[in-house]
């Protein structure tokens, strides 16, 4: 089988005049490289198609592939990660991971947590600030955490995240407001543990791949997964398997948010506990980072003794399965 590989390489972004930042959730070579050659030693014939543009290209003169392995993050709007699989439904062409309704669905976190506490899945009461002038109407208590709603890899979360007083929170929404011109989920603060379940499959053969909690260290950033946390992950954060009830509790809420938002193939469900102890999903990740070393789901498989090309033939395989169902239907 012929499979297309959909990506945003970073570096391009970077020479186009993107910052950073701006660039965070888009991949490097390294990663594209290693799921090169890993659905090569699966016996894949691969084509690097690159990013939504290249592929609206290639559609037009007609190219096909067997099937896709998008892990493009897109750029523009809170649709960007529904842009690859909207084209890719519009020409037929099978691809890995989740459809354009789930993909923007989970990108905005607001709508994310509306459809899971409607599950009667615990959540973080919470409200969306579209503007400055909705603050006023926030009557949450006492501390808050707020973030943009469509952000991915900690963007725009940092220690100003966690709000402590009124005149605090109307600041930091301000800030993120200007920055980077989406909305704002402003939620309770939640001062547990925090996990991230890993998830490989559709529907009622999802599996868990385990359960990852993310323990910062006395040089991190306090409270939060921030995105300085995130990104010098080594010094400041310790990545450890969790066991026991904590564990089984959070990947039997895991599979219920993935199975109930119709996720598919493989990603990330993140959880945090408050201060007694219990569950609240936080977001859900679709489109998981797939770096060989870096990425949480990736490192999460590393403890659990899954080899990188074990992933990929395991995301592999539940896409192709969906892909076999469906033509039989």
């Amino acid at each position: 089988m012929r499979v297309g590989i959909a990506y945003d390489l970073r570096e391009e972004y970077l020479r186009q005049g993107y910052t950073e930042e701006e660039t965070a959730e888009f991949d490097g070579l390294e990663t594209i490289q290693a799921i090169d050659q890993a659905l090569q030693s699966l016996g894949y014939e691969t084509d690097r198609i690159g990013s939504v543009g290249s592929l609206v290209a290639r559609l037009a003169a007609k190219e096909r592939w067997g099937l896709v392995f998008n892990i493009a993050e897109g750029v523009n709007g809170l649709g960007r990660e529904a842009q690859v699989p909207a084209l890719l439904d519009a020409f037929r062409v099978p691809y890995v991971f989740s459809d354009p309704v789930v993909m923007a669905l989970t990108l905005h976190k607001g709508l994310a947590k509306h459809i899971v506490r409607d599950q009667g899945i615990r959540t973080a009461d919470f409200a969306v600030v579209h503007d400055a002038s909705d603050v006023a109407d926030i009557a949450l208590p006492l501390p808050l955490f707020v973030k943009p709603i469509g952000g991915g890899t900690s963007v725009g979360i940092s220690p100003a995240s966690k709000i402590c007083s009124r005149g605090d929170l109307a600041s930091a929404c301000r800030t993120l407001l200007q920055t980077y011109r989406q909305p704002v989920l402003v939620e309770s603060f939640l001062g547990g543990r925090e996990f991230t379940v890993g998830v490989v499959g559709t529907g009622p053969k999802a599996q868990a791949l385990g359960v990852l909690e993310v323990v910062l260290r006395e040089q991190a950033e306090a409270d939060v997964y921030s995105y300085v946390n995130k990104s010098e992950y080594q010094a400041r954060v310790s990545y450890q398997l969790a066991e026991g009830a904590a564990a089984a509790s959070a990947e039997a809420m895991a599979l219920r948010v993935w199975r109930g938002l119709g996720c598919r193939d493989a990603g990330r469900v993140d959880l945090r506990c408050d201060l007694e102890g219990n569950l609240h999903f936080l977001e859900v990740n679709p489109l998981a980072g797939l770096h060989p070393q870096h990425s949480d789901l990736v490192i999460l498989c590393r403890l659990r003794g899954i080899r990188y090309p074990q992933l990929i033939r395991m995301i592999m395989d539940s896409a192709l399965e969906r892909l076999l169902r469906d033509r039989d239907v």
